[in-house]
């Protein structure tokens, strides 16, 4: 457990309810003391949902910590359980509530003697795991637990559709573009002639889960959620699965690739099922998908030798900073994630892809990172959005932690061909374009932003005199922020306080030796 006011993962038991949440008639219950409570005012506010979000506090308080929790926890199980009448309750702790030790998966036991719904206990370690790997951790619970009831009462249907068909896993409320991503996926399938069976957890009931085997394999478009969950229907039932995110041209093509070979393989040697998917993806990457040509335009071609930084979750940022490079010659110095537990995984997809690697989750370490780099353009978080505005770098974000812009009312999705459009778009744009300098130069746009005196890496602030801020407006403003850092950096080796006209030409002596 880690004390901080920014974290790029939020604790364990959101990831949780963001999964008991996303499916239909599925009620999560949190243990916790006041203020932890937030999710449903989270969820309700950034999904925009006309309902409640089917989640309830089981509050500690004095007189729980006076008299211990099952009486109260039991009744409000027992009370939602006659209230709602769910498929599955489930019962998550929080961090703080954990330091309590009590035997929940006692309450649970005790709950389900007399309730009529299924009732569950959260099996993740609040102290060791974060958001994302609870909400993975927790959605492989629920299937599991569902397809051993099945085993253990003799009613599962292992037989596979006719038709070839896929699971959709990891789907699931206050994702990145999620939504956007699924309907794109949709679209793909129709195209490839491929049945969804199931898209879990979005909108799926556990009542149905017991059909996930009916499927030919299962698609996992994003590693944080839902990879645990195909390791473990691999390992059941011997259902393959594609872990590969389609996004990006190249990405798309060996995903589609994957699919064919999935499809080829599982089909009878002599069923007409047997398919070829080459010119699909030839028509798909020169006509529908613009990206492609657009990474020959003459105004990508501008974005050459620029350089950028690259910063999210496993899956969008190795993705991004296979895009940026790959496809579209664009230098990208720094990539990193947050998801220290998939290090491995992230390292080995960028390798080549970029001049050095970050893996940390201290948000203080990117920033500095960025500060010494000093980019052309990041791609990162609303957390690098906010840098990117101290130090006057343009930020497009592309990866969660999400934020009410990450919910678009119009259709934005980051995988799939019109991904690609999508992710063309977000890259120009986000770029200073050099007509936009100079006009910008030219009419004192700029000037009227104060000077920054605040390196973000450190906390010591500088001042500068009114000849130095003076002196330094009068740099043109392509090398301003450039020379105003260089200064600032010089000042705090030398231990100065105060930035003066001969302390900005001493940085520059020095510099130039």
């Amino acid at each position: 457990m880690k004390l901080a006011y920014w974290m790029y993962a939020g604790p364990a038991h959101i990831g949780t309810l963001r999964v008991a949440s996303s499916f239909k008639n599925v009620h999560a219950i949190m243990h916790a003391p006041l203020g932890d409570d937030y999710f449903n005012v989270m969820r309700s506010m950034l999904e925009r949902e006309r309902d409640f979000t089917a989640a309830t506090a089981s509050i500690v308080d004095r007189h729980v910590l006076a008299r211990g929790s099952q009486e109260r926890v039991v009744d409000n199980i027992l009370r939602k359980d006659k209230e709602e009448r769910p498929d599955l309750i489930i019962l998550t702790p929080t961090c703080t509530s954990s330091i309590l030790q009590e035997d929940l998966q006692n309450f649970v036991d005790r709950a389900s003697i007399v309730s009529d719904s299924n009732v569950i206990f959260a099996d993740v370690d609040h102290y060791q795991v974060n958001e994302i790997q609870a909400a993975d951790r927790t959605l492989e619970q629920v299937v599991r637990y569902y397809l051993d009831r099945c085993h253990r009462q003799e009613n599962l249907d292992q037989f596979v559709t006719d038709a070839p068909s896929v699971n959709i896993i990891g789907i699931f409320t206050l994702g990145f573009h999620n939504q956007h991503d699924c309907r794109e996926l949709r679209r793909l399938l129709r195209d490839l002639d491929i049945e969804i069976n199931q898209i879990i957890p979005e909108g799926g009931s556990v009542e149905d889960l017991k059909d996930l085997p009916k499927a030919w394999f299962n698609l996992i478009p994003y590693r944080e959620v839902g990879l645990m969950t195909a390791i473990y229907l691999n390992k059941e039932f011997g259902m393959p699965y594609i872990s590969t995110a389609p996004m990006g041209a190249v990405d798309i093509a060996e995903w589609i690739r994957q699919i064919h070979q999935n499809v080829n393989t599982l089909a009878p040697s002599s069923s007409s099922k047997r398919v070829d998917y080459e010119p699909y993806i030839d028509g798909q990457t020169r006509f529908v998908s613009q990206a492609a040509w657009f990474s020959r335009s003459i105004d990508c071609q501008n974005l050459t030798g620029k350089e950028t930084v690259v910063f999210g979750d496993a899956t969008h940022a190795a993705s991004i900073t296979k895009i940026l490079a790959r496809e579209m010659g664009i230098r990208v110095s720094c990539a990193g994630t947050f998801c220290k537990h998939d290090a491995e995984w992230f390292k080995e997809q960028i390798q080549g892809f970029c001049d050095e690697i970050l893996i940390t989750d201290d948000h203080a370490e990117v920033g500095d990172m960025i500060a010494r780099v000093e980019p052309s353009a990041i791609f990162g978080t609303q957390m690098e959005r906010h840098i990117g505005k101290r130090l006057d770098i343009p930020c497009g974000v592309i990866s969660a932690p999400v934020h009410i812009q990450n919910f678009p009312l119009g259709y934005r999705p980051f995988l799939g061909y019109e991904g690609t459009n999508q992710i063309a778009d977000l890259v120009y744009n986000s770029f200073a374009l050099g007509m936009e300098e100079h006009l910008l130069d030219i009419f004192g746009g700029h000037d009227t932003k104060e000077i920054m005196t605040k390196s973000l890496s450190t906390n010591i602030s500088l001042i500068w005199n009114p000849e130095s801020q003076l002196e330094l407006r009068k740099i043109p403003r392509f090398v301003r922020e450039k020379v105003e850092r260089n200064t600032e950096k010089f000042a705090r080796q030398k231990g100065i306080g105060t930035i003066t006209v001969e302390v900005m030409y001493a940085a520059k002596e020095a510099l130039s030796n």
